[in-house]
């Protein structure tokens, strides 16, 4: 209860109390480094208490981290709105679900990924480094370092590739002096 009830804290600070909830955020999370940030509402079975987060973390609305057991995040991951990370389920045998068993499996995603809005990732499963998952993807398999994937189940659609070091935006151009920083 006392991780909800920081939860609970944290949801319902102010805007301009961002020194407020970067002290619940280091009370509530298992790890959490510096320049995280978590639009409220954020929600957390418990609380954050099994999550590690590394450096310049973006959650957006709505994030759900079914936190039954550990979370793993790499620093610079951005997290779209109502993205869900689901670390507990229910065996498919009816009679264990009747009796009320559930298993836990860790999810780990690497660093510098972007999880776009609406995805789920499923207990178990680790994302690699600099992997993009498009906007409702459902991940039900492990993804490999430096792919954009998506879909319904999510599958990797390609690697990430010069194209993607030249345009940031289907024709948009990336100004070069951008990568030069």
């Amino acid at each position: 209860m006392a991780c909800l009830e920081r939860l609970y804290d944290y949801n319902q600070t102010r805007p301009t109390e961002q020194k407020r909830r970067q002290q619940l955020l280091h009370e509530m999370f298992a790890e959490i480094g510096e320049g995280c940030y978590l639009e409220p509402p954020f929600h957390a079975n418990f609380g954050g208490k099994h999550v590690h987060f590394g450096d310049n973390i973006y959650g957006n609305f709505n994030l759900t981290l079914v936190d039954d057991t550990h979370i793993y995040v790499g620093s610079r991951t951005m997290f779209g709105p109502n993205v869900t990370i689901a670390t507990a389920s229910h065996p498919i045998l009816p009679e264990l679900r009747a009796k009320g068993y559930q298993y836990n499996a860790p999810v780990r995603i690497g660093t510098n990924c972007w999880i776009g809005a609406g995805v789920t990732i499923l207990p178990g499963i680790t994302i690699g480094n600099n992997v993009v998952i498009g906007a409702g993807s459902i991940v039900t398999k492990n993804l490999p370092d430096n792919v954009v994937a998506y879909g319904n189940p999510c599958q990797v659609a390609r690697q990430v590739n010069q194209h993607d070091r030249e345009y940031y935006f289907k024709e948009h151009r990336i100004n070069p002096s951008m990568l030069d920083q």
